[in-house]
């Protein structure tokens, strides 16, 4: 065990752990973060933010998770790029192992975001970044007056797609079933629009490429096995996110999902524990909500430990 007891362990990285360790640097409190293996979270996949405030000629996702990981540590903060594989919720000070390496603190800001699903299909890890995105808010407006499908049969994908007509001339939904998880308005919504196609019993099983990106996939009915192919320059994944909470343990509250709860403020069911980004936002799951919600966590974590420790 290392002998020091911190402040604030920080678990995870991207927006909502790097404004989480400037507050706490810049407030003395000493912070570690373990941002993990694949250090910046959801941003490191994508090529272009535009919506970021700040930014107005954009900026590389990679790029601007670097630019906050450098601002925070200019105050203090460590980082230490390597996954937490369990913590001690039961007693305090808490325990966080890493890398089979023990420490303690005194408070945590779980930060460690939510996966987007995908497919998992041929061709999609070359292009993911590259014409298949998972947040139509993030990306839509690269594919004016493109063609583009959406994969799904919930609500987000029906709100994905009907956000999507804004930019794209055609958007496809493809879904493998004829029913559908999304609620009746929600579906209503987007199978009444005029660039929305709805294409049931289909699934991609091939994406296809060249030189200049995404050019379009293979769908196959999984009711008989045949295949068609249709040309798109763009795909949208809407099948889910899961929040990476498992090394919890169940020690914290979660809902169905398993999305962290905020008891209060942004405290977990553990007082002295804190959550923020997008493994407890259900809703908006963008960079500017994660950083501001980081913010809120780092300040109430320096409001805690000034109430517990004096």
């Amino acid at each position: 065990m290392t002998g020091q007891v911190r402040n604030v362990i920080i678990i995870g990285s991207g927006p909502a752990g790097y404004t989480a360790g400037l507050y706490n640097a810049r407030a003395m409190l000493n912070p570690l973060m373990f941002g993990g293996y694949m250090s910046g979270g959801q941003l490191m996949l994508t090529s272009d933010v535009e919506n970021f405030p700040g930014y107005p000629e954009g900026i590389g996702g990679p790029e601007m998770m670097m630019q906050l990981r450098q601002q925070a540590e200019r105050f203090g903060l460590e980082v230490q790029d390597r996954n937490v594989e369990k913590i001690d919720a039961s007693s305090r000070p808490f325990k966080v192992w890493s890398e089979g390496e023990e420490f303690q603190a005194h408070s945590l800001i779980i930060c460690t975001g939510a996966e987007a699903i995908w497919l998992g299909v041929e061709g999609e890890a070359e292009q993911k970044g590259r014409g298949i995105s998972t947040c139509a808010t993030c990306d839509g407006a690269f594919f004016r007056d493109q063609e583009i499908i959406v994969i799904g049969g919930g609500d987000s994908a029906m709100e994905e797609a009907t956000f999507l007509t804004r930019f794209a001339s055609k958007v496809t939904l493809i879904h493998r079933r004829d029913v559908f998880k999304a609620s009746q308005v929600m579906y209503d919504r987007a199978a009444n629009h005029p660039k929305i196609e709805i294409k049931t019993f289909r699934s991609v099983t091939k994406w296809l490429s060249d030189d200049s990106g995404l050019t379009g996939a293979i769908l196959e009915d999984p009711r008989d096995g045949s295949t068609e192919e249709i040309a798109v320059t763009g795909a949208f994944i809407a099948i889910g996110h899961k929040p990476i909470t498992s090394f919890l343990e169940g020690q914290l509250e979660t809902d169905d999902e398993g999305y962290l709860v905020h008891k209060e403020l942004t405290m977990t069911s553990v007082p002295g524990i804190f959550a923020a980004g997008d493994v407890v936002d259900t809703r908006y799951r963008q960079a500017i909500t994660a950083a501001g919600l980081g913010c809120q966590a780092a300040i109430d974590a320096e409001r805690w430990l000034e109430d517990t420790q004096h």
